[in-house]
């Protein structure tokens, strides 16, 4: 099974791996430490890999994104043109049913990465789109987990706004000490756990997020500061306070533009400065563990412009989805 799409100019073949040599999954490995540069956090050997590949004898699902040749053209399929993956693997959600009921089947996507340099070309998107072809027509299951920080914009935007997953549980510190170039260990490794119905379409909400912004519906109050970070002055934001009282039907929960760039920029001997991220990260948990607790749930992430800034926001919502 596979596709090849063109972006930005640009060809990517999107392909099932189905190869029976066990060398052939090294490349996995060896992006997935490229991406994140943890290397304690690895993949299985590349025989296991391979054992446990849908098309032999197990029921993991890995998708590779190549890029083109130079010369035209898709014939080398190695971890020099590897610029994209996803892995994932069959799981139950009801431990008593097992596997009896096909219903009761998930994938759980335990990877989604896209090689440095490439995130421009939209390819997180179209893993997830051609993962969820490949889930209905190779494995006949319409549902997807997974995890994400959700102090990351990026993913919640795709998660939740462009795709309509629902948030079903928040996770404290899941993973332990996580480093490397998306985490650090200082910060906690927070997820939101993430399902997605196949069978439903995204549904856009009528939002005007300046409007609740202006009415003080929001739980969290964040200060713009110019501080000296790793690279000189730059402007972040600090969460000053949270609102846990709030009663209206709607309301934001604001996290930081660019959550990464503050873990890189505030990786200084300032505690003041250092302390950012983890002031974020702890007062989001209990923002978040708080309101979902009263029954409030993730309805969709925005992206807007207030206040002359890119800001990030969370809407959440009274009652069911």
């Amino acid at each position: 099974m596979e596709k090849v799409v063109e972006q930005r100019g640009k060809k990517f073949l999107f392909k099932v791996e189905d190869s029976p040599d066990p060398n052939d999954y090294r490349k996995y490995e060896e992006l997935r430490d490229e991406i994140w540069q943890w290397p304690e956090d690895f993949l299985a050997s590349t025989r296991n890999m391979m054992c446990e590949n849908f098309f032999y004898d197990g029921s993991s699902l890995y998708v590779a994104v190549f890029a083109e040749s130079e010369g035209g053209g898709f014939v080398r399929q190695d971890h020099e043109h590897l610029v994209g993956f996803a892995y994932g693997f069959v799981g139950v959600r009801d431990k008593q049913l097992g596997f009896r009921s096909l219903d009761n089947l998930w994938l759980y996507s335990q990877y989604t990465g896209v090689k440095p340099g490439y995130e421009s070309f939209g390819l997180g998107v179209l893993i997830k789109e051609f993962q969820k072809e490949a889930l209905i027509e190779l494995f006949g299951v319409y549902t997807i987990t997974c995890t994400y920080d959700p102090l990351t914009g990026v993913n919640a935007y795709r998660n939740i706004h462009y795709f309509g997953m629902e948030a079903i549980d928040y996770h404290a510190d899941v993973y332990g000490e996580f480093g490397g170039r998306l985490n650090r260990v200082d910060v906690p490794s927070d997820r939101f756990a993430m399902s997605w119905d196949l069978r439903k379409e995204a549904r856009q909400r009528e939002l005007d997020i300046q409007s609740l912004f202006d009415r003080q519906q929001v739980i969290t109050r964040v200060v713009h500061s110019g501080l000296e970070c790793a690279n000189g002055i730059v402007e972040l934001e600090t969460l000053r306070s949270l609102d846990l009282d709030k009663d209206n039907e709607s309301l934001l929960l604001e996290i930081p533009f660019d959550f990464y760039r503050m873990l890189r920029e505030t990786d200084v001997e300032d505690e003041g400065v250092r302390a950012i991220p983890l002031d974020w990260r702890m007062g989001v948990r209990e923002a978040f563990q708080s309101y979902m607790k009263r029954g409030y749930r993730v309805v969709d992430f925005r992206q807007v412009d207030i206040e002359k800034r890119k800001r990030d926001f969370y809407v959440l919502e009274k009652g069911p989805r």
